[in-house]
């Protein structure tokens, strides 16, 4: 079935307005996500904050049902929380970790994440392991099997680094955590909501998930995915109303499920919103997402690769909708303001975020372009022209590209 581009572009106002080639980042909401999130607000205006949560709890509490199907889990091994970053370090900072314990993480290890594991091997003596690529510059799975021995505490990886389109395996990568035994956190911020994601086909036991990227849900939100089997396993680092029972005087009682890990005071209006976008991705299908996604970068990879001095820096045999290049001569951040100039949107990602990927290649910064399902070929070409241009130092005036919703 032919893709409904233009009933893609109708529902996302922001396509009026601006080339948005910045998905990876946040992506453009659809009307109905912003719509939800108004109406809720609108709501809490009029009859107070708690008393708008009463009356809309069945549409807060879908969230967990419907991140549940998207992850193919069950409602109670998920958690909402404030974004991404706290999903992944309420899973991280629940595992008790003691002197002589090892981390095992790949080279597209987020900055954030990285941080995390250098505070804990400085206080408990942890010991960081960063597994090689192979030949393909993704996670080496033979180096991996043979880092394990029985130190090993976790293995934590990023899916999709924020820097270039790489997959890393992540399935291939539970069926060796699995063996070995040992707890699976994996990063996916940058890949649910792109392509499927099946918990159980990976094998992960935590998974932490961005609302704001390519699920298109609003910023400030977050999912994290708790396999039962592993709850007994963690202890949050914080804890409040909801996540514990004060059950007396000098005793609490952890909740029995993912609930352990989120706050008891949320943005409800942002909860329905992240209901609302997924629920809205399940309904055009994430395998055809998916396959419009692939089809895009593929046809972006193919047009840069023809434009002077400019070198793609994606790498892996499977590689996603983030699209990052480099141009000879060219300061990326001068890139970036030239194309905003234009209305387009991307991204540049520095040394200081992905230093692990970045420092080897010789890279201190690249343009990240990252494109979703609501863009459109018309909108890559303009991009081209623009970067070809810029590369010949030629100069375009600001209204080159009036945008429309025709422009599909």
């Amino acid at each position: 079935m032919e893709f409904d581009l233009h009933r893609a572009r109708l529902d996302t106002p922001g396509c009026e307005h601006v080339i948005h080639l910045n998905n990876a980042g946040a992506s453009l909401m659809p009307k109905q996500v912003l719509n939800a999130i108004t109406a809720h607000l609108q709501l809490e205006a009029l009859i107070g904050g708690y008393e708008a949560a009463e009356q809309r709890n069945n549409a807060i509490e879908r969230v967990y049902d419907l991140a549940a199907c998207l992850l193919n889990c069950q409602r109670d091994e998920i958690a909402v929380t404030e974004n991404a970053t706290r999903a992944w370090d309420m899973a991280f900072y629940s595992i008790s970790f003691q002197r002589g314990d090892r981390i095992l993480t790949s080279r597209a290890e987020y900055a954030s994440n990285y941080i995390a594991f250098l505070q804990i091997a400085q206080k408990y003596g942890v010991e960081i392991t960063v597994i090689p690529n192979d030949d393909h510059d993704q996670i080496s799975l033979e180096a991996l099997y043979n880092a394990i021995d029985k130190h090993v505490k976790l293995l934590a990886i990023t899916h999709v680094p924020m820097s270039h389109g790489l997959i890393n395996p992540a399935a291939a990568i539970g069926r060796i955590a699995r063996q070995a035994g040992i707890l699976y956190l994996l990063d996916a911020c940058q890949s649910v909501g792109q392509m499927p994601i099946d918990v159980e086909q990976i094998n992960c036991d935590l998974l932490s998930v961005a609302g704001r990227k390519y699920l298109r849900g609003p910023r400030g939100t977050g999912l994290l995915y708790v396999r039962k089997s592993v709850l007994d396993q963690l202890e949050p680092p914080i804890l409040g109303l909801d996540a514990a029972r004060w059950i007396s005087k000098d005793c609490y009682q952890l909740a029995p499920d993912a609930g352990r890990f989120e706050s008891w005071e949320v943005n409800c209006a942002s909860k329905i919103g992240l209901a609302t976008a997924i629920d809205y991705a399940l309904q055009w299908g994430i395998d055809a997402i998916w396959s419009r996604i692939t089809s895009l970068a593929s046809m972006l990879r193919a047009r840069l690769r023809t434009l002077p001095r400019v070198v793609v820096q994606d790498q892996g045999t499977e590689q996603c909708g983030i699209v990052s290049f480099t141009i000879a001569g060219k300061d990326p951040m001068e890139i970036r303001q030239i194309l905003a100039k234009h209305r387009i949107n991307v991204w540049v990602p520095l040394l200081s975020s992905n230093r692990l990927d970045m420092e080897p290649r010789g890279l201190s910064s690249l343009i990240r372009t990252s494109v979703h399902y609501y863009n459109s070929h018309e909108e890559i070409n303009q991009l081209c022209e623009v970067l070809e241009a810029a590369t010949t130092d030629h100069k375009y005036a600001f209204n080159q590209y009036p945008l429309h919703r025709s422009d599909i």
